[in-house]
């Protein structure tokens, strides 16, 4: 399911089970936020489905988890086992990758949950560090019931026909809090099976109805006029007042229509499980508190953790120039935009993580700089500012001792980049992938607008990526020797980076280069891995610019990673194009021509990894009729390829003795079992009369072959089959029998050409279906060409391709 605040406000069932269990394991071991992770459509990833206590946009790179990743929610889903880390030292013994993106003293815990036997997701709460402690017996008891108890809840879900799979963003659910002494007191009672509520005046009054107030009976309409993530955390806790086996007072913060803070305490009738009295509490203006702060020679501000003001003091107003009705209620970095810069939201990060106070130097303008102070609490963060004389000054002690060295923000943001290009570039396996990531981290952080990477090969350099750049441009500059007097090439001879804050100056030091403009910035960097030359980086700017000592040491640092990741992804190619040789080794090279029938056949490997699949084909002539076949073997890797070339050739040789279609998929199952009792493989043999057209043809667990019919009547075929080879030795396969007329087309194929992540496999067999019934005037080669071309343009498909396709052709044509 995806989900945005205009698709509903009010929860299913699915994300309703998610939020009232973390509520409950965020309040069951003292954390401050808490989420689950949920299995996708995409095979082995992860997606936050629910996130509360923090806000969404700062957790955005940790969002999507695949589960081979070196993270503990990966692990915990891989392993099956809960992950339970108490401090910083202990997170980074075991999982240093994580530390490097969120370098911050918190603790986590991390337990799988399943349905049955299904891993279905990851249930996760994060607390402050216990520094040295480990997380104790009760704690992980607790959690390992929570999500034990989910996972039932996810179970019976799927059983009533309710996928527990996530797609899209998480929703954000706020957490209960305590709160103040209120002056308004409102009352509701509210049935939360139902959604039917009643309310009093007063209760109407401060969510705004007016007039409208006699036209509210479902709790849909009463918060109409909340914001999304207060009406999701209200009805995860409404649930869970409803359900309480005592009387408790649950209590939580809102905000109202007009951006006042409200507070609603819910408590459980006892009345079937389904009832609850609510309270409304506007706690007012508070004049002592603003009063008090408004005294304080510096501007103050606090936060929820999902990142919204929720009061802003008199000298705020004034360092900030901003009123407070323009800041109170929204998130800081929409209404503060200078603020979203990657090394100001770590800082944030960093507050919301930990319970230790933040200090800071932020750029409010060119000419301003403030001192930024911030103080963590589990229900949220009160932040200070103030206004810096000058970069790397601040009056403040406390901020001065907190700062460090002063930097200025920019700095401090050069210096972010390479934790999070470091990050990305472990994701990306193939050149073009990594050159992507550059392009996607590194232009952005330097405000570059061109770019372009070229390997060295035989002492000469290739282009590999280039963005930005007039088309055609670097065209000269491709395959150049190691021996031109050219930027690119002498920063890679001499390993030393080159920086031009101008045309001019590039001009200068290399008359009669090519120029793609008047003005801009250049930067050439070395691509040196372990000392090995792989070849050289251009980055280009629009406008003249200086490069400062820092962003020289970053960019020079971040060509080292680029350099190690396109070794590593030129080792990758090699040992692709290896594992594709020995793929198409064991592939039929060429069909039999045979009269009346023609055959064609296309294989594509997968492109997520190196390993070889499993899937084959093969047409063979036999006594009784031509053979054709199709398979596919669970798995990847050098053991099902091997287990591939045996089913090959043990199916050929049954053929070829004369045997019948049942008896050929029986001996090739038992075979299998003999073989390897672990692994198993669909099959689908057919045979064909060319003479007559008629087909004898068995199943083995693989999908329906398509047939086009000579009038272009195009349909999914309903053959009888068996289980998958491997798996019982007393299987049968029964044999379906029908017949091909002159002109009419089969296709066999295996799944990875229907299957497509994130859609079901119904629609992939339709557009197949479809596809074949628009080829009526092509050859056989041309049609598998179209069927196949789809599949094909996907960069990154997980499952191999086969496709094996015969027609039955007129002898008087």
């Amino acid at each position: 399911m995806t989900w945005s605040p205009e698709a509903g406000r009010t929860p299913d069932g699915l994300s309703l089970a998610l939020a009232q269990a973390v509520v409950s394991a965020v309040d069951a071991v003292g954390g401050y936020a808490g989420g689950v992770y949920l299995r996708t459509r995409t095979p082995d990833l992860l997606m936050l489905a629910v996130l509360a206590g923090l806000p969404g946009p700062l957790l955005r790179p940790w969002s999507r988890m695949h589960v081979n990743r070196p993270f503990p929610v990966a692990e915990a889903y891989r392993s099956g086992h809960p992950v339970y880390l108490g401090d910083a030292e202990e997170t980074m013994r075991r999982f240093p990758q994580l530390m490097a993106g969120l370098p911050f003293p918190f603790g986590s815990l991390c337990v799988p949950v399943v349905g049955g036997t299904t891993p279905l997701g990851v249930l996760v709460v994060l607390r402050y560090a216990t520094r040295g402690v480990p997380v104790g017996g009760a704690d992980r008891r607790r959690m390992e019931e929570l999500a034990e108890r989910l996972g039932e809840e996810l179970a019976a879900l799927e059983r009533d026909g309710h996928p527990v799979e996530w797609e899209g963003e998480p929703r954000l659910l706020r957490l209960p809090s305590d709160t103040a002494r209120p002056l308004r007191v409102g009352r509701f009672e509210w049935d939360v099976d139902s959604g039917a509520v009643t309310a009093d005046e007063e209760a109407h009054a401060i969510l705004g109805h007016g007039s409208t107030a006699s036209a509210v009976h479902t709790m849909e309409a009463m918060t109409a006029g909340l914001l999304p993530d207060d009406v999701y955390g209200l009805w995860a806790l409404g649930h869970r007042a409803a359900r309480s086996a005592e009387p408790r007072v649950r209590r939580m913060r809102l905000w109202g229509p007009d951006s006042r803070p409200l507070v609603v305490e819910l408590t459980g009738r006892g009345e079937n499980g389904h009832r609850v009295a609510g309270l409304l509490l506007d706690p007012g203006a508070e004049p002592v508190v603003p009063e008090a702060a408004d005294r304080v020679p510096r501007g103050m501000l606090s936060l929820d953790r999902t990142g919204r003001i929720t009061y802003v003091n008199r000298r705020a107003e004034q360092i900030l120039e901003h009123p407070r009705a323009e800041l109170a209620g929204r998130i800081l970095w929409e209404a503060l935009p200078w603020l979203a810069n990657p090394a100001y939201e770590d800082h944030h990060r960093a507050a919301l993580f930990s319970d230790a106070p933040v200090y800071f130097l932020a750029r409010r303008n060119p000419k301003q700089w403030l001192s930024v102070a911030m103080f963590p609490g589990r229900d949220g963060v009160t932040v200070t500012v103030i206004r810096s004389g000058r970069p790397g000054h601040t009056p403040d002690p406390a901020t001065q001792a907190g700062a460090g060295s002063g930097k200025p923000a920019d700095r401090s943001a050069v210096l972010y980049r390479p934790v999070a290009l470091a990050i990305a570039l472990t994701e990306a396996v193939t050149a073009r992938q990594v050159s992507a990531v550059v392009t996607e981290e590194l232009l952005p952080a330097f405000g570059g607008r061109q770019l372009a990477i070229y390997l060295q090969h035989e002492r000469r350099l290739h282009m590999a990526w280039e963005t930005g750049f007039p088309p055609g441009f670097l065209d000269r500059f491709d395959g150049v020797g190691l021996d031109a007097h050219i930027p690119g090439v002498e920063t890679l001879t001499t390993g030393r980076p080159l920086f031009f804050e101008s045309m001019e100056q590039l001009a200068e030091a290399y008359p009669g280069i090519p120029l793609d403009t008047d003005v801009g910035a250049r930067a050439f960097l070395p691509l040196i891995a372990s000392g090995r030359p792989v070849g050289s980086c251009i980055l280009g700017f629009d406008q003249p610019r200086g490069f400062s000592p820092e962003e020289r040491t970053a960019l020079t640092a971040l060509a080292g990673l680029i350099a190690q990741a396109l070794q590593r992804a030129q080792r990758y190619d090699t040992e692709a194009a290896l594992a594709r040789g020995l793929q198409d080794a064991l592939l039929p090279h060429r069909l039999p021509v045979v009269d009346q029938v023609d055959t064609v056949g296309r294989y594509l490997s997968g492109t997520q990894d190196i390993e070889i699949g499993g899937d084959w084909y093969d047409v063979v002539e036999t006594g009784s009729g031509l053979a054709l076949v199709i398979g596919d073997v669970q798995g990847h890797g050098v053991a099902a390829a091997a287990t591939m070339g045996q089913l090959r050739s043990a199916v050929r040789a049954f053929a070829l003795t004369g045997h019948e279609p049942q008896e050929i998929m029986s001996a090739t199952n038992q075979l299998l079992i003999g073989l390897d009792p672990g692994q198993f493989a669909s099959c689908c043999y057919v045979l064909l009369d060319p003479a007559t057209g008629t087909v004898r043809a068995v199943r083995a667990g693989h999908p329906q072959p398509v047939l086009r019919h000579p009038d272009g009547r195009t349909e999914v075929l309903d053959l009888a089959g068996g289980v998958v080879l491997g798996v019982d030795p007393d299987a049968s396969y029964p044999v379906t029998e029908l017949r091909l007329g002159h002109g009419a087309v089969l296709a066999l194929f295996t799944d990875g050409l229907v299957e497509k992540a994130g859609t079901d496999i119904d629609e992939g067999i339709e557009r197949l279906r479809s596809t074949l019934a628009d080829t009526g005037r092509l050859s056989l080669a041309e049609t598998a060409d179209r069927v196949i071309a789809r599949a094909g343009l996907d960069d990154d498909r997980p499952d191999d391709i086969a496709l094996l396709l015969a027609a039955r052709r007129d002898p008087s044509c």
